[in-house]
């Protein structure tokens, strides 16, 4: 890690926090940072490429004490999982990030929301992940809407105590919150209360994805459905039907848009669902583009 760019990333921070992101300007960053104008760009592109690395050292950080928090360790250890969710908190508030994420969140930066989105949407993928260690493969169908939950109820404690003037240590609000999951998580199993499906995960992370899908990641999903899930005859027509259009050289979006939701259905309660909830999802996020 290149440590005079990660301290130019630093004092951008400071400024962005202090003044405001649009409110600084690059010529600012270089003459507190002592450097010359060649040596920022050489570091950054922009004042956006500039917040993509602070989120970036942000997250390593958060990287780094979380292994060594582990080391010799049981991965399934329900109180180095509570550390560890506290540390990336602890240092959103010892940098003074909330502001930051809050002022981007509000502004018209579409470039920049997309950034924020990405590094929460990782966020939320480390602790899905942590859930299935620590609670066991069987909650995996459910792990992504039980962090959503977590999140959602931890955001809300934490304002709420924070306009009131309360106090409570931090590790034991993350282990109380983390309880609560744990009630709601057999409960959604058993009772088939789950109201995300893979589907809308999906399109979710599709959304907040930097890259924009692309013709030949459409058809290499849809070799790869063909490979590996068997169709029924009716599955079978629409599915060619809709890969012969894509591969037109003028795609017919009048053509190809009404064969997508008939086609998601014909996969409801089977096997394949999830995998032909992706594919159409990538269609219809390819045909937004072209």
């Amino acid at each position: 890690m290149n440590n005079r760019k990660r301290k130019v990333a630093d004092i951008a921070l400071s400024l962005f926090i202090e003044k405001g992101f649009q409110q600084t300007s690059i010529q600012e960053i270089i003459e507190k940072a002592n450097i010359s104008k060649g040596t920022f760009y050489n570091y950054f592109s922009s004042k956006n490429d500039c917040i993509a690395d602070i989120l970036e050292y942000l997250r390593y950080d958060a990287s780094q004490q979380r292994v060594a928090m582990q080391i010799g360790k049981d991965a399934k250890d329900r109180n180095v999982l509570i550390e560890q969710i506290t540390i990336i908190i602890k240092l959103n508030k010892e940098r003074n990030l909330n502001v930051l994420f809050e002022a981007i969140l509000y502004s018209n930066e579409a470039d920049l929301k997309k950034l924020v989105m990405q590094h929460r949407m990782i966020e939320m993928e480390w602790l899905s992940s942590r859930f299935i260690e620590v609670m066991g493969d069987e909650i995996r169908e459910v792990a992504f809407e039980g962090t959503v939950l977590f999140y959602g109820m931890l955001q809300y404690l934490l304002f709420t105590m924070k306009v009131t003037n309360s106090s409570y240590p931090l590790e034991r609000l993350v282990e109380v919150v983390l309880s609560y999951i744990e009630l709601i998580i057999p409960f959604m199993l058993k009772n088939g209360t789950s109201m995300l499906s893979h589907s809308a995960i999906d399109l979710l992370q599709s959304n907040i994805d930097k890259r924009t899908v692309t013709k030949s990641d459409v058809l290499d999903l849809a070799d790869r459905l063909q490979k590996h899930c068997s169709f029924n005859e009716e599955q079978q027509d629409l599915f060619d039907a809709i890969t012969n259009e894509l591969q037109r050289e003028r795609i017919r979006k009048s053509v190809l848009k009404p064969l997508l939701k008939p086609f998601q259905q014909l996969f409801n309660e089977t096997d394949h669902e999830s995998h032909a909830h992706k594919f159409t999802n990538m269609v219809w996020n390819y045909l937004k583009a072209v």
